[in-house]
């Protein structure tokens, strides 16, 4: 009786410190969320005392590892990391987010293993460390002055490229990418038109109508939005 009840507070210990991970990345509207991280957590502890347990069994028998169990859920969280970070243009997001699935993992393993104290400090860590960062983050980018700019041109080859250097010689930094085409009406393989949405970093606070003007004055560029 003794076992099963520390078997489930030791399940249920998975679940809060995976939960209260969860729930900071779930607020902040992420990809993988409370339930996410605790099922992460939850089924990391189980598989590492899963692997205790089979090892206590043929203890003196075999030359059995208990840590090879673990070591299979430190590689194969790989698969939900990977499914967590996207690409769109420049930018990638997600890391953090595939981050956090593998440091809930180790979480889990840990609380599985009976290292409870070192679990706790883990998880108070993270939600520290993620939280306090990301307020920093929003702060600093008030004060870089961060602008979102439209541009509108011709599908023209290395256009992107172009329009990067061209920032990069007026001081601007480009923090984030989005690019979709838009087609003739008359034929769906013909593109007439790129959008880009760019998210600028301006520290040195450069006027949005010199942006603007240094812009427009590219060959191909139809118009440009400063937003």
């Amino acid at each position: 009786m003794h076992d099963i009840l520390m078997s489930f507070c030791q399940l249920a210990l998975a679940c809060v410190l995976g939960g209260m991970i969860g729930y900071e990345r779930q607020s902040r509207r992420k990809a993988a969320g409370l339930r996410t991280n605790i099922l992460v957590c939850l089924g990391s502890c189980l598989i590492m005392m899963m692997s205790f347990s089979i090892y206590k069994s043929v203890e003196g028998l075999t030359n059995a590892d208990p840590a090879r169990l673990g070591a299979q859920v430190v590689s194969g969280i790989g698969f939900l990391g990977a499914g967590a970070i996207m690409k769109e243009g420049l930018s990638i997001t997600g890391l953090t987010t595939a981050a956090c699935l593998w440091v809930v993992a180790g979480v889990g393993l840990a609380v599985g293993a009976g290292f409870y104290v070192e679990a706790i400090m883990t998880t108070v860590l993270v939600v520290v460390t993620v939280g306090t960062l990301s307020h920093w983050e929003l702060k600093w980018s008030a004060r870089a002055n961060i602008l979102r700019v439209c541009i509108y041109s011709e599908n023209i080859p290395e256009q992107l490229s172009i329009i990067s250097s061209c920032l990069e010689e007026m001081g601007v930094d480009i923090k984030s990418v989005k690019i979709r085409e838009e087609y003739d009406k008359n034929s769906r393989e013909q593109c007439i038109m790129l959008v880009m949405e760019l998210t600028l970093i301006n520290s040195d606070h450069i006027k949005n109508i010199c942006i603007t003007n240094g812009l427009q004055s590219l060959r191909g560029i139809k118009g440009v939005e400063v937003r």
